[in-house]
């Protein structure tokens, strides 16, 4: 524990960490803000659904636990990862953040209204400041967990446990309707694309990140 709380300390005694890690955050919150803006012009400039060979023919089912506890239990798990290694944070931030700007576009630029026959629920409020109802290409339940794979892919024990978590929210989603299919299947390409622009343009951060959970 001694340990741990020495290495904390190093890290936000160093000035280029705690500017690169302010640096993500504004990031981060400007990323979110245009989210929040994308979403509600996608819904209110939504379209009819379109036909999907997935939900077609696949029944409806109550997919609420997933959706919304799952995606709380997925935060809250990236909280502690990052948490028990502050050298991850600023890559991670950053990299989260051009996921957020990235999809944001997306959202703006497509206006497909959402599948019929979804089972209504409540949303956290977390997720409804997120969540809007027209957001749905790409898919960012079934993107980001993949994206943290991509991240942490040379730490084999959370490589699987995001690319488990990414598998289970793209399941679910279909199964609820809540996305259509190329929402799902798009959103892996997509995630690649942009964790291949993070590593380039965040490089140090990446480095540290690598150099962190190569030990």
């Amino acid at each position: 524990m001694g340990k741990f709380i020495e290495s904390h300390k190093n890290f936000w005694k160093n000035k280029q960490f705690i500017v690169s890690f302010l640096l993500g955050m504004a990031f981060l919150v400007a990323s979110l803000i245009v989210n929040y803006y994308a979403g509600i012009y996608a819904t209110k400039e939504a379209s009819n659904y379109v036909t999907d060979i997935l939900l077609d023919n696949l029944p409806v089912y109550n997919m609420s636990l997933v959706f919304i506890q799952g995606s709380s239990l997925f935060f809250l798990f990236i909280v502690v990862v990052l948490f028990l290694k502050p050298k991850r944070l600023p890559f991670v931030i950053k990299a989260s953040a051009l996921f957020v700007i990235i999809r944001s576009i997306f959202v703006i630029m497509t206006h497909i209204g959402p599948f019929p026959g979804q089972i209504p629920f409540t949303y956290s409020r977390l997720l409804e400041k997120i969540t809007f109802g027209g957001d749905l290409f790409f898919s960012g339940h079934t993107g980001l967990p993949f994206l943290m794979a991509l991240i942490f892919w040379q730490n084999k024990k959370l490589r699987y446990t995001f690319l488990i978590i990414s598998a289970v929210f793209a399941v679910s989603v279909i199964l609820g309707h809540l996305h259509y299919s190329i929402d799902v299947f798009a959103a892996f390409f997509i995630t690649y694309t942009i964790f291949v622009i993070s590593r380039k343009y965040f490089k140090r951060d990446y480095s540290l990140l690598l150099e962190e959970d190569s030990r």
